[in-house]
Protein backbone atom coordinates (compact mmCIF):
# COMPACT_ATOMS: atom_id res chain seq x y z
CA UNK A 1 0.00 0.00 0.00
CA UNK A 2 3.01 2.10 0.88
CA UNK A 3 6.19 2.64 0.65
CA UNK A 4 6.69 4.15 4.14
CA UNK A 5 8.16 2.33 6.88
CA UNK A 6 5.87 2.15 10.47
CA UNK A 7 7.53 1.06 13.33
CA UNK A 8 5.75 -0.77 16.05
CA UNK A 9 6.82 -1.35 19.65
CA UNK A 10 4.11 -3.58 20.85
CA UNK A 11 4.85 -6.61 23.66
CA UNK A 12 3.23 -9.83 23.33
CA UNK A 13 0.02 -9.81 26.25
CA UNK A 14 -2.03 -12.31 24.74
CA UNK A 15 -5.40 -10.59 25.88
CA UNK A 16 -4.19 -8.00 23.45
CA UNK A 17 -4.23 -7.45 19.70
CA UNK A 18 -1.19 -7.06 17.54
CA UNK A 19 -1.58 -4.69 15.47
CA UNK A 20 2.16 -4.85 13.71
CA UNK A 21 0.74 -7.93 12.47
CA UNK A 22 -3.00 -6.70 11.36
CA UNK A 23 -1.17 -3.90 9.38
CA UNK A 24 0.79 -6.17 7.69
CA UNK A 25 -1.98 -8.26 6.56
CA UNK A 26 -3.13 -4.82 5.43
CA UNK A 27 0.73 -4.55 3.11
CA UNK A 28 1.74 -1.71 5.27
CA UNK A 29 5.64 -2.39 5.67
CA UNK A 30 5.85 -2.93 9.46
CA UNK A 31 8.74 -3.51 11.65
CA UNK A 32 8.21 -4.44 15.01
CA UNK A 33 10.20 -4.24 18.40
CA UNK A 34 9.10 -5.59 21.99
CA UNK A 35 10.04 -2.73 23.78
CA UNK A 36 11.06 0.98 23.92
CA UNK A 37 15.11 0.13 24.22
CA UNK A 38 14.60 -1.95 21.73
CA UNK A 39 13.04 0.86 19.58
CA UNK A 40 16.08 3.21 20.40
CA UNK A 41 18.82 1.12 19.28
CA UNK A 42 17.46 0.48 16.45
CA UNK A 43 15.98 4.08 15.02
CA UNK A 44 18.57 5.45 13.19
CA UNK A 45 19.29 2.59 11.33
CA UNK A 46 15.69 2.11 10.65
CA UNK A 47 14.58 5.33 9.49
CA UNK A 48 10.77 5.22 9.83
CA UNK A 49 8.66 7.13 8.49
CA UNK A 50 5.93 7.17 11.36
CA UNK A 51 6.05 4.83 15.21
CA UNK A 52 3.06 3.35 16.68
CA UNK A 53 3.80 2.89 20.32
CA UNK A 54 1.11 0.48 21.61
CA UNK A 55 1.37 1.48 25.11
CA UNK A 56 -1.71 -1.01 26.43
CA UNK A 57 0.24 -3.88 25.68
CA UNK A 58 3.59 -2.80 27.63
CA UNK A 59 1.38 -2.27 30.30
CA UNK A 60 2.45 1.17 30.37
CA UNK A 61 0.99 5.20 29.41
CA UNK A 62 3.93 4.97 27.13
CA UNK A 63 4.84 8.64 27.13
CA UNK A 64 7.94 8.19 27.94
CA UNK A 65 8.97 5.93 25.74
CA UNK A 66 7.40 8.92 23.10
CA UNK A 67 9.36 11.63 24.29
CA UNK A 68 12.98 9.43 24.06
CA UNK A 69 12.03 8.67 20.74
CA UNK A 70 11.60 12.20 19.43
CA UNK A 71 14.61 13.46 21.73
CA UNK A 72 16.67 10.63 19.60
CA UNK A 73 15.04 11.25 16.12
CA UNK A 74 13.24 13.78 15.58
CA UNK A 75 10.81 16.23 17.02
CA UNK A 76 8.58 16.04 14.10
CA UNK A 77 8.66 12.21 14.24
CA UNK A 78 4.81 10.92 13.61
CA UNK A 79 4.24 9.25 17.10
CA UNK A 80 0.50 6.78 17.02
CA UNK A 81 -0.05 6.06 21.16
CA UNK A 82 -2.46 3.26 21.96
CA UNK A 83 -3.57 3.06 25.48
CA UNK A 84 -6.02 1.23 27.76
CA UNK A 85 -9.77 2.55 27.86
CA UNK A 86 -9.19 3.52 31.23
CA UNK A 87 -6.17 5.47 31.06
CA UNK A 88 -5.68 8.79 30.06
CA UNK A 89 -2.18 11.08 28.47
CA UNK A 90 -1.90 14.82 27.49
CA UNK A 91 -2.60 14.68 24.16
CA UNK A 92 0.36 16.71 23.20
CA UNK A 93 2.45 13.11 24.00
CA UNK A 94 1.48 12.08 20.52
CA UNK A 95 0.17 13.16 17.05
CA UNK A 96 -2.72 10.68 17.72
CA UNK A 97 -3.89 8.92 21.01
CA UNK A 98 -6.16 6.24 20.93
CA UNK A 99 -7.62 4.58 23.39
CA UNK A 100 -8.85 0.55 23.12
CA UNK A 101 -10.90 -0.74 21.95
CA UNK A 102 -10.92 0.02 17.94
CA UNK A 103 -10.70 -1.63 14.81
CA UNK A 104 -7.56 -1.83 12.65
CA UNK A 105 -9.35 0.21 10.20
CA UNK A 106 -9.68 3.34 12.70
CA UNK A 107 -6.26 2.67 13.15
CA UNK A 108 -5.33 2.38 9.49
CA UNK A 109 -7.78 5.75 8.90
CA UNK A 110 -5.40 7.80 11.76
CA UNK A 111 -2.05 6.67 10.63
CA UNK A 112 -2.43 8.03 6.69
CA UNK A 113 -2.51 11.44 7.05
CA UNK A 114 0.93 11.17 8.79
CA UNK A 115 2.51 9.50 6.14
CA UNK A 116 4.58 10.69 3.32
CA UNK A 117 2.34 11.31 0.19
CA UNK A 118 2.14 9.66 -2.67
CA UNK A 119 3.95 6.64 -2.89
CA UNK A 120 4.81 7.53 -6.79
CA UNK A 121 6.67 10.00 -5.66
CA UNK A 122 9.36 8.59 -2.99
CA UNK A 123 11.53 6.09 -3.69
CA UNK A 124 12.54 3.97 -0.33
CA UNK A 125 15.39 2.39 -0.28
CA UNK A 126 16.96 0.46 3.05
CA UNK A 127 17.37 3.98 5.04
CA UNK A 128 17.33 6.11 2.53
CA UNK A 129 14.08 7.66 1.15
CA UNK A 130 14.12 10.06 -1.39
CA UNK A 131 10.87 12.70 -2.06
CA UNK A 132 11.16 13.31 -5.62
CA UNK A 133 8.48 16.42 -5.98
CA UNK A 134 9.72 18.10 -2.90
CA UNK A 135 14.02 17.08 -3.62
CA UNK A 136 14.30 15.96 0.33
CA UNK A 137 16.28 12.81 1.30
CA UNK A 138 16.12 11.46 4.68
CA UNK A 139 19.15 9.14 5.59
CA UNK A 140 19.87 7.66 9.07
CA UNK A 141 20.11 10.80 11.27
CA UNK A 142 20.56 13.34 7.94
CA UNK A 143 17.27 15.00 6.71
CA UNK A 144 18.60 16.97 3.14
CA UNK A 145 16.86 19.54 0.83
CA UNK A 146 18.47 18.93 -2.57
CA UNK A 147 19.23 21.04 -5.88
CA UNK A 148 17.27 19.83 -8.60
CA UNK A 149 20.35 18.24 -10.50
CA UNK A 150 21.62 16.35 -6.95
CA UNK A 151 17.66 14.88 -6.71
CA UNK A 152 17.32 13.71 -10.22
CA UNK A 153 21.22 12.59 -9.82
CA UNK A 154 20.13 10.38 -6.46
CA UNK A 155 17.25 8.97 -8.24
CA UNK A 156 18.92 7.54 -10.91
CA UNK A 157 21.46 5.87 -8.38
CA UNK A 158 18.49 4.56 -6.61
CA UNK A 159 16.39 3.14 -9.33
CA UNK A 160 19.36 1.50 -10.36
CA UNK A 161 20.72 0.21 -7.12
CA UNK A 162 23.49 -2.55 -6.74
CA UNK A 163 24.72 -1.27 -10.67
CA UNK A 164 27.57 -0.17 -11.49
CA UNK A 165 26.57 3.15 -13.82
CA UNK A 166 29.47 4.02 -16.21
CA UNK A 167 30.43 8.33 -15.45
CA UNK A 168 29.20 9.09 -18.99
CA UNK A 169 26.29 7.40 -18.75
CA UNK A 170 25.67 9.05 -15.66
CA UNK A 171 26.75 12.46 -17.00
CA UNK A 172 24.32 12.25 -20.12
CA UNK A 173 21.03 11.26 -17.87
CA UNK A 174 21.30 14.28 -15.48
CA UNK A 175 23.11 16.58 -17.54
CA UNK A 176 20.90 15.41 -20.86
CA UNK A 177 23.47 16.07 -22.93
CA UNK A 178 25.72 14.08 -24.99
CA UNK A 179 29.11 15.75 -24.35
CA UNK A 180 31.09 14.00 -22.27
CA UNK A 181 34.25 15.87 -22.26
CA UNK A 182 34.64 17.01 -19.05
CA UNK A 183 32.71 14.33 -16.54
CA UNK A 184 34.91 16.59 -13.58
CA UNK A 185 31.75 18.46 -12.41
CA UNK A 186 29.93 14.95 -11.90
CA UNK A 187 32.49 14.06 -9.30
CA UNK A 188 31.70 16.88 -7.55
CA UNK A 189 28.01 16.61 -7.39
CA UNK A 190 28.76 12.77 -5.91
CA UNK A 191 30.80 14.39 -2.82
CA UNK A 192 27.95 16.71 -2.14
CA UNK A 193 25.30 13.86 -2.69
CA UNK A 194 27.43 11.84 -0.10
CA UNK A 195 27.41 14.93 2.58
CA UNK A 196 23.56 14.73 2.39
CA UNK A 197 23.31 10.85 2.79
CA UNK A 198 26.46 9.72 4.69
CA UNK A 199 27.92 9.62 8.13
CA UNK A 200 30.99 9.68 6.98
CA UNK A 201 31.32 10.71 3.45
CA UNK A 202 35.13 10.32 3.40
CA UNK A 203 34.05 6.69 3.78
CA UNK A 204 30.78 5.97 2.10
CA UNK A 205 28.43 3.29 3.34
CA UNK A 206 26.11 3.43 0.86
CA UNK A 207 27.01 5.24 -2.60
CA UNK A 208 30.62 3.56 -4.15
CA UNK A 209 33.07 4.80 -6.42
CA UNK A 210 33.90 1.85 -9.01
CA UNK A 211 37.28 2.84 -10.00
CA UNK A 212 38.24 3.39 -14.00
CA UNK A 213 34.02 2.65 -14.04
CA UNK A 214 31.61 4.82 -12.34
CA UNK A 215 29.43 4.78 -9.09
CA UNK A 216 27.07 2.36 -7.45
CA UNK A 217 24.68 2.89 -4.49
CA UNK A 218 24.39 -0.11 -2.49
CA UNK A 219 21.61 -0.32 -0.16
Amino acid sequence: MTNAIILFIEGKKADRPSFATLMQKKDFTVSSVGNGSEALACLVELNPDLVVVNAASLGSTGVRICQSLREKQDEHLPIVLIIDADKTVEKSAADVVLNLPFTVQKLVNRIKPLLPGDSANIIHAGPIRLDIEHRRVKCLSKNERLTPRLALLLQILLQHRGEVIGREELFKQVWETNYTGDTRTLDVHISWLRRSIETDPSHPRFLHTVRGVGYRMDV
